[in-house]
């Protein structure tokens, strides 16, 4: 992607040395400066979020998610949404009396993501006997009601096109036993939730034993300036327990 961003900005810039009509000229050399601004914040964000940069943010928020899954023995948890298998296997090594199994759409627009991925990721972990993956529908999940001892995801459904995001997540909910656990990491802003400490609410009203909204872009993954130039101002964990 980065190398995308560079080479339009490159044919960019050149097609305005090169083109004389001038509304077209203009035209050309705002799109490189627009192209070239991309391409320094792409650059930026893999730097921070890349688990061989110094800053390691992906690693510090994956490992930050997973410490709030403690599954009981025999236990199993369900990773919406996982990608590459990072979350799912972090929890997975975190308890190794457990099962975790990651679903995920795997669609062109994440082509770089897929189930041999998760798969030879969780081997390379050492976990692959306690991970499995499958693909799967975070709007209609594949599971009865009360299958799971945990459930967790992370910056998954503000991805998802939706007028209530807060539906996804009771459907997650759904297959979370009576007792069971979560941890659910995500851009919690009113724009993308609506009012989530109304939700917060709903829960506890619904009869769930514990549930809470923790801020993450206030120095617990992020300061608050990496928040607003990263664009996850808004970024939160909702725990608690059912």
């Amino acid at each position: 992607m980065i190398w995308s961003f560079a080479a339009g900005t490159a044919v960019a810039l050149a097609l305005t040395l090169i083109i004389d009509v001038g509304w077209l000229k203009i035209l050309l050399l705002i799109l490189s400066l627009a192209l070239a601004g991309v391409t320094v914040w792409t650059v930026l964000m893999y730097r921070a979020f890349s688990y061989d940069g110094k800053r390691q943010m992906s690693r510090q928020i994956i490992d930050g998610v997973a410490e709030y899954i403690n599954l009981p023995e025999g236990g199993r948890c369900l990773d919406v949404g996982c990608g590459s298998g990072a979350l799912a296997n972090a929890v997975a090594k975190r308890n190794p009396q457990g099962t975790v199994t990651g679903i995920d759409r795997w669609g062109a627009e994440y082509a770089s993501f897929s189930k041999k991925l998760c798969e030879d990721n969780a081997f390379a972990e050492g976990v692959a006997e306690r991970t499995d993956f499958a693909q799967g529908n975070a709007l209609k999940l594949d599971f009865p009601d009360g299958t799971f001892d945990a459930v967790t995801s992370n910056y998954v459904y503000h991805n998802i096109p939706s007028r209530d995001r807060q539906v996804i997540l009771l459907e997650t909910l759904r297959v979370l036993k009576k007792g069971g656990t979560f941890a659910i990491h995500d851009i919690f802003s009113k724009g993308k939730y609506g009012d989530m400490q109304s939700f917060v609410k709903k829960l506890k009203e619904l009869g769930y034993e514990r549930a809470e909204l923790v801020p993450t872009d206030n120095g617990r993954f992020m300061s608050p300036w990496e928040a607003r130039w990263m664009g996850l101002s808004g970024s939160a964990l909702l725990v608690g327990k059912k």
